[in-house]
């Protein structure tokens, strides 16, 4: 795998990064059993090709996410060590079945979360700090605060936010300089376009996209009779149920008659549309393997022209996908939906 020269920079504070980021949470967490051994050389292959931006979260199978990144960070040749940056979401209340309970913003909590994290990656900071969800008891002035405190003492380099709306992300920024917003994005999730997008773009405030593929239903490899392992977040996931599975998939099949005219696989012309979207937006891939990686970073390669875009636009339009992108409850907790 040869080193990309691709990079985009993380809003007009954050730092440079890889124009791919590495979603890590599939390692340890929601899809079903993980190899480890392929997890970690899937980090050190990712590094190795130019990847910089790995995201975390530390409520990923209660820790075990934050310690694989920090094993595979440990365990890389030292260069490559040094150019990782990692991202970390923090906030998220577990009981000790798995169950979620809740969000806290506190900013005595966050330097608690923090704490914990430096401690689980074995890192002396961490790049880029997020809620992962808007604590509604909480103003996001004081989360914001407590991470620039941070910031202040060396522990964190840059603050960032989590699917927020365009009224917080505003409130946020008139606190302290943001980097990014970490939001869903892709082809069959677009409503950041409405009114966040603009307003990100208007602060200087950066993206990284996560949920590119929408949890591979958009890979082109999920199929209509596939069927998932327990404890796999996509079984209750109203985009995978019954007759919305099935109209969504016909969706892919459009995108793959693209894909084919343009030589590339499915997933990487669904992720190279969300590249396409701007220079201010990072999409992070979920990969869990080499071969996904490998598969993923191909889409650096594939240019969509004016033609692409208008065919795409029509194969898969805005607001096409049926069911939404995650289940009632957790909707609930979205301050981006609001």
């Amino acid at each position: 795998m040869t080193t990309t020269p691709h990079t985009r920079n993380l809003g007009t504070t954050g730092p440079r990064v890889s124009a791919l980021g590495l979603g890590c949470m599939g390692m340890s967490a929601l899809y079903g059993d993980a190899d480890r051994a392929e997890s970690l050389a899937t980090v050190h292959a990712a590094l190795e090709a130019g990847v910089t931006l790995l995201d975390t979260g530390d409520f990923y199978a209660m820790g075990h996410n934050e310690m694989l990144v920090g094993e595979a960070l440990r365990t890389a040749p030292a260069a490559l060590r040094e150019q990782a940056l990692v991202s970390v979401k923090f906030g998220a209340l577990r009981d000790p079945e798995g169950n979620w309970s809740g969000y806290d913003g506190r900013p005595a909590a966050v330097k608690n979360f923090a704490a914990y994290s430096l401690q689980r990656l074995g890192v002396d900071h961490i790049d880029v700090y997020r809620i992962a969800r808007l604590d509604p008891d909480v103003p996001i002035e004081e989360t914001v605060g407590a991470i620039a405190e941070l910031i202040e003492k060396g522990y964190v380099r840059h603050v960032g936010l989590s699917e927020v709306g365009a009224e917080t992300i505003r409130r946020a920024a008139a606190t302290a300089p943001v980097s990014d917003l970490q939001i869903e994005y892709s082809l069959i999730s677009r409503g950041i376009e409405r009114d966040i997008l603009p307003t990100t773009r208007e602060l200087g405030i950066g993206i990284t996209a996560y949920g590119v593929l929408s949890r591979g239903l958009i890979s082109g490899h999920f199929t209509r009779d596939r069927q998932l392992a327990a404890g796999d977040f996509r079984a209750h996931s109203p985009r995978f149920q019954g007759e919305n599975l099935q109209h969504n998939l016909n969706l892919v099949d459009a995108l793959r008659e693209i894909a084919d005219r343009k030589g590339a696989t499915v997933a990487q012309t669904a992720i190279a549309w969300v590249l396409s979207r701007g220079e201010d937006i990072v999409p992070l891939v979920g990969a869990r393997t080499r071969e996904r990686l490998t598969e993923s970073l191909g889409a650096l390669d594939v240019t969509l022209d004016a033609a692409d875009l208008a065919a795409i636009e029509k194969a898969v339009p805005a607001d096409a996908a049926a069911g939404d992108r995650y289940p009632r409850a957790q909707m609930a907790h979205l301050d981006s939906e609001r």
